[in-house]
């Protein structure tokens, strides 16, 4: 049986807290086929990768380099997520593109290459995770790495016109061909991919849904909607409802409606819109003033990043502001959490919310979407209002589909939602939780790693860039 060698650019160890369903899927992949998980530690060090940190827990081996503070600053903080994240997420406006970022981006990913090429077996298969490693592929082959080897995306990826805007676009994007498949989460991202190989990079598109690259390798590409343990999270919402900070939730909202968003600090999240359409309910429907809130829990993160200080500053003067307007003495419209709470707390949360409101600007899936839905309870199911530019919004269409940048819609999506009739509400509920239980973690994880099994068509090659033109 073949053995799984998982490359991401964090590795969930064991017995640390696992901080979302991608980690429990590879565990569950790795225990059942036994494997590698390889990746930073997310520890510094005077150099990168001089050392290689090795744990082994049952069928699993976990192997990890530190980075050096230069290394981390252009790779990581730099291009991945001051070039790459904004750039996917369709914020080109905030690409702050160096040449020495991509070339730590470049050197990283060599010293990845290069450490696990030496820990892998001939009939592995090979599964890498994200932006953060795109040309991974691409180096392993030059050193002689003939094994499957997958990709999977899980951000957006945006149109042709767009990527090419980042200088040396082709460097980074055309190694996706040394790949033998690459995942992404809806047709959407397919198309934009197809478009860039076909008309930027001269390809030619083949039977089923492959790509021949330029340079004559052949590689496929598919949709794979990443999904949640839908089981787990119906057994933790019910098993949280009586826990004592979702009791204290429940005694402080007493029978005014609640409404929750959960999102990681991000301009991708539609945060501070969010706010203004919630604002333009109360002002329009002066009715509710009193009945409803809007708990928004945002994590920080990136804190690094002077886009992300700037955000935090805005949706605390945003928050403050709604507040001051509207805010009676026993109630606060808006309730602004800066801090993360445990999966089963949460989980309580989504059950208690009657409206989940998760409205980002782009998002590759967004699952608390997915989670939202599952937690909910089937004889009084709350109602989701999503933002059609999020993932889920493919496979979730019973939900109260909004574009997030139109106040006005999101504002008469909450109101529909809070007056939603029970048969309405329920009859939704149920068609998005059958998508749910159909397609969740397990079932994403093994047809993936299935459609990668697949014996080769063709032999791999070894990946010969496009010459780049410099900037």
């Amino acid at each position: 049986m073949s053995r799984l060698v998982v490359i991401s650019n964090r590795v969930a160890l064991p017995k640390q807290t696992q901080t979302g369903g991608l980690a429990s899927a590879m565990n569950a992949a790795l225990q059942e086929m036994g494997g590698l998980w390889f990746g930073w530690s997310g520890n510094l060090a005077a150099q990168t990768g001089t050392e290689l940190h090795e744990v082994e827990d049952g069928h699993i081996s976990y192997a990890t380099i530190d980075l050096s503070k230069a290394d981390h600053d252009d790779y990581y903080s730099g291009f991945a997520n001051r070039a790459l994240w904004p750039l996917f997420h369709y914020r080109g406006d905030l690409v702050d593109y160096r040449r020495d970022h991509l070339e730590g981006y470049l050197r990283v990913n060599r010293i990845f290459a290069e450490r696990v090429a030496k820990l892998l077996r001939k009939d592995d298969i090979v599964w890498v995770h994200d932006y953060h490693l795109i040309p991974l592929a691409a180096m392993l082959r030059e050193l002689g790495v003939e094994n499957r080897i997958g990709f999977f995306l899980h951000t957006p990826l945006p149109a042709a016109g767009l990527l090419i805007t980042l200088p040396r676009h082709q460097e980074i994007l055309e190694p996706l061909a040394s790949y033998d498949l690459v995942g992404l989460h809806t047709q959407r991202d397919l198309r934009a991919l197809e478009d860039y190989f076909l008309h930027e990079l001269g390809a030619a598109m083949r039977t089923g849904g492959r790509i021949r690259a330029a340079n004559g390798r052949i590689f496929r590409a598919g949709v794979f909607p990443i999904s949640i343990d839908t089981a787990e999270a119906v057994e933790l919402a019910h098993r949280a409802e009586d826990a004592g900070a979702v009791a204290k939730l429940k005694a402080s909202i007493d029978d005014r409606a609640l409404i929750i968003g959960v999102d990681r600090l991000d301009y991708s999240k539609g945060l501070p819109e969010r706010f203004e359409g919630f604002a333009r309910l109360l002002r329009d429907h002066k009715e509710l003033r009193g009945r409803v809130s809007l708990l928004q829990i945002a994590p920080p993160s990136r804190s690094d990043v002077p886009e992300y200080r700037s955000l935090r500053r805005e949706l605390e003067r945003s928050a403050g502001h709604i507040n001051g307007q509207y805010a009676e003495p026993d109630w606060v419209p808006i309730r602004y959490v800066n801090k993360s709470f445990g999966h089963k707390v949460l989980a309580g949360y989504f059950r208690t919310a009657k409206v989940g409101l998760v409205t980002p600007l782009r998002d590759g899936m967004n699952l608390v979407a997915k989670e939202y839905v599952a937690c909910q309870d089937p004889q009084d199911p709350g109602v989701l209002v999503l933002s059609r530019f999020a993932g889920a919004a493919q496979e979730l269409d019973a939900a109260l589909l909004v574009n997030p940048s139109d106040l006005d819609e999101v504002s008469e999506a909450l109101k529909r939602a809070l007056e939603m009739p029970l048969k309405e509400r329920r009859m939704r509920w149920q068609s998005m939780m059958d998508v749910l239980e159909r397609n969740d973690i397990t079932a994403w994880r093994n047809a993936f790693l299935h459609a990668l099994s697949e014996p080769p068509r063709v032999k791999p090659e070894i990946y010969v860039p496009t010459p780049a033109v410099m900037p």
